[in-house]
C-alpha cells in the first residue's frame, strides 16, 4: 500500500503518442493512475480526484483524450477508433517513464478503460469504471442496434454518428450547449419522469430541444462551464466526437475478443439514476462472467451520470479504497 504523501501542485505535461501528443495533468507521487475522461469533458473532470489520490501515495495522471482539449486532433474519423486509444494509453504510460498503472474512466473513458485493460492486460494492472458498465463486444453491428432504438425518435447515438450534424446544433454556441447537457443528465436538474427524454431526439428536431432550461447544476460553477466551453470553443466537437463514429469500425476491429472478460481486479461505480446504469442493468448483472476481478461496486442513490463531479466525496473514498486493496 503506498504511503500518504504530501500533495504537489498538479502540472501540464504534453507527451508524444500516436495521435501526436497527449496533454496530460500530474498530481503526486507513487503507483501510477491514469484517469481517462468522457463526452463532452477534458482532464478537468477530474479536477477533484486528482489531488486526493495524490495525498493518498498515488502519481495520479488526467490525460486529454485525443480530440479534446491540447491533445492531438486527427482529422480522419477512423484515428478515433478504440484500438488507436487504447495505444495513446499506452504511449502515456511509457513517456511518464512507468511500466503499469491502474486506468480508471468516466463515460466513453470507461469503455475506453476496459479495453486498455482487455487488450493491454501486460500494462494495465487493474481498471476502474465510472457510470458506464463494462459489456464484451457482441450482438449486432451498433449502428443498426442504435437505429432501431426511439421508434419515431432518433437515439442520441444515432444523431452523432452523422457527421456535421451535431457540430451544426453546439458550436455556434458552446457554452449554452453544454450547460443544458451537463444539467440533462443531473440528478439536481434533469427533466422530471414523464418529460420528454433528452436522450432522444425528434424528427427534424435538436437535442437541445430537450434540455432544461433552469440553472447549472450544483456541481458546475459559471467558471467550471468556462473551462468547459473555452477548450470545445476552441478545438470544435468533430474531434469529440470522433469516438461516437467509429462504433462499427471498433465492433469489426475487436470481433476476436466477442465476449471476452476483464479479468483484472476492477471497480465499478454507478448513479442510480443515470440510463447509463439502469439500461445497462443486465449488463452489471453479468459482472461475475464479464468481470470476473470486480472487488468493489457501489451505486449511488440520487446520483446523475456526472458522478466523480456530483459526488466527489463519495467517488473519491470509494476510489482510494479500491486503490488501497490493489497489490502494488
Amino acid at each position: 500500500m503506498p504511503q500518504p504523501s504530501r500533495a504537489t501542485d498538479a502540472t501540464h505535461r504534453v507527451v508524444p503518442t500516436p495521435a501526436g501528443r497527449i496533454h496530460l495533468v500530474e498530481q503526486g507521487a507513487g503507483p501510477l493512475v491514469l484517469l481517462v475522461h468522457g463526452f463532452p469533458e477534458s482532464w478537468y473532470s477530474w479536477r477533484r480526484q486528482l489531488p486526493v489520490l495524490a495525498a493518498a501515495g498515488y502519481r495520479a495522471v488526467a490525460i486529454d483524450v485525443r480530440g479534446y482539449g491540447r491533445s492531438s486532433k486527427p482529422a480522419d474519423v477512423t484515428a478515433y477508433r478504440m484500438l488507436d486509444l487504447v495505444e495513446d494509453n499506452v504511449a502515456v504510460v511509457h513517456a511518464l517513464g512507468e511500466r503499469t498503472a491502474v486506468v480508471v474512466g468516466h463515460d466513453w473513458g470507461s469503455t475506453i478503460a476496459a479495453n486498455s485493460a482487455l487488450l493491454r492486460p501486460d500494462v494495465f494492472r487493474a481498471v476502474g469504471l465510472l457510470s458506464v458498465p463494462y459489456a464484451p463486444r457482441g450482438g449486432p453491428r451498433p449502428s443498426e442496434v442504435f437505429a432501431s432504438m426511439g421508434g419515431e425518435e432518433e437515439f442520441y447515438v444515432s444523431y452523432f454518428q452523422e457527421p456535421g450534424r451535431a457540430e451544426a446544433e453546439i458550436e455556434p454556441d458552446v457554452r449554452g450547449w453544454l450547460a443544458g447537457f451537463y444539467a440533462a443528465f443531473s440528478a439536481d436538474t434533469m427533466p422530471a419522469p414523464g418529460a420528454p427524454d433528452p436522450h432522444f431526439v425528434s424528427r427534424g428536431g435538436t437535442l437541445r430541444d430537450r434540455f432544461p432550461t433552469g440553472g447549472l447544476p450544483a456541481w458546475l460553477s459559471e467558471a467550471d462551464l468556462d473551462v468547459y466551453a473555452g477548450e470545445f470553443e476552441r478545438t470544435g466537437l468533430s474531434g469529440a466526437l470522433g469516438r461516437y463514429r467509429c462504433m462499427d469500425q471498433d465492433w469489426e476491429d475487436l470481433a476476436g475478443f466477442d465476449g471476452a472478460p476483464v479479468t483484472q481486479p476492477s471497480l465499478f461505480l454507478g448513479g442510480a439514476l443515470d440510463a447509463s446504469t439502469t439500461w445497462l442493468a443486465a449488463a452489471i448483472d453479468a459482472y461475475p462472467t464479464t468481470l470476473p476481478g470486480l472487488r468493489s461496486l457501489h451505486v449511488l442513490d440520487g446520483c446523475g451520470h456526472w458522478i466523480q463531479q456530483e459526488r466527489t466525496e463519495e467517488v473519491n473514498h470509494h476510489l482510494t479504497d479500491w486503490l488501497a486493496s490493489l497489490p502494488t
